[in-house]
């Protein structure tokens, strides 16, 4: 599954010269935790997230504390009040494009440490934002859908088997494979982009070729023995 079938298209945006009041209002109002914010042209310049609330908050309560402090009067130093959002915003934020798989998105926003991404045209133009929330519906697909696809994308699209020398049943995101394929390398091969469907927990294969029979079990994090 790609990244275009779940991201959201229709995505508030706000501009960088934007007060951060204003911000706070459409995220409070429309229950999002973070804003792209983009130009004139619709390129993504920054975003704005809670977290950078938070900072803001902490900045100016440490200039108060400064300013205090006859010392710090003169300070070039000291924190600088963020009125802006493009004063608070996180700039140039990691983007993913919509041709990108669900899994990808997933690990980019566990390494980065963020809930979501901006998805982006070649130019940097905002196409739409994908969230933790839009990866774990890909996750949370029912048995009924990840067999249809299995069937109609892998099985038939994919791989062109002869559907009737070939079962596939799906219990709790666990496949299992039973039946004949014409080699050893098909019914490798099958595995594999089985286990890659976004929503499978693994593969039970016990599949056929060539009069001799196996059985693997093959992970979906990893695909790994």
């Amino acid at each position: 599954m790609k990244v275009g079938d779940l991201m959201t298209t229709e995505v508030m945006t706000i501009g960088p010269d934007a007060p951060l009041k204003e911000a706070a209002t459409i995220m409070v109002r429309s229950g999002v935790s973070g804003l792209p914010v983009v130009d004139d042209q619709r390129r993504v310049v920054g975003i704005i997230t809670e977290a950078d609330f938070v900072t803001a908050e902490a900045e100016r309560s440490w200039g108060r504390q400064r300013r205090r402090l006859l010392a710090g009067l003169f300070d070039d130093s000291q924190p600088k009040k963020a009125r802006s959002v493009g004063d608070a915003m996180t700039r140039n934020p990691h983007g993913i494009d919509r041709e990108s798989t669900v899994t990808e998105a997933a690990r980019k926003m566990t390494e980065l440490g963020v809930k979501r991404l901006p998805v982006l045209l070649p130019d940097g133009t905002l196409d739409g934002i994908i969230s933790r929330a839009d990866v774990m519906r890909a996750f949370a697909r029912s048995d009924d859908e990840l067999l249809e696809e299995i069937g109609v994308d892998v099985v038939n699209a994919v791989m062109q088997l002869d559907d009737d020398a070939l079962d596939v049943a799906v219990a709790d995101g666990v496949v299992t494979l039973t039946g004949t394929v014409p080699t050893k390398s098909e019914a490798r091969l099958l595995e594999e982009l089985i286990v890659r469907v976004e929503g499978v927990v693994s593969v039970n294969s016990d599949l056929s070729w060539d009069l001799d029979d196996t059985r693997r079990t093959y992970g979906a994090a990893d695909g790994s023995p």
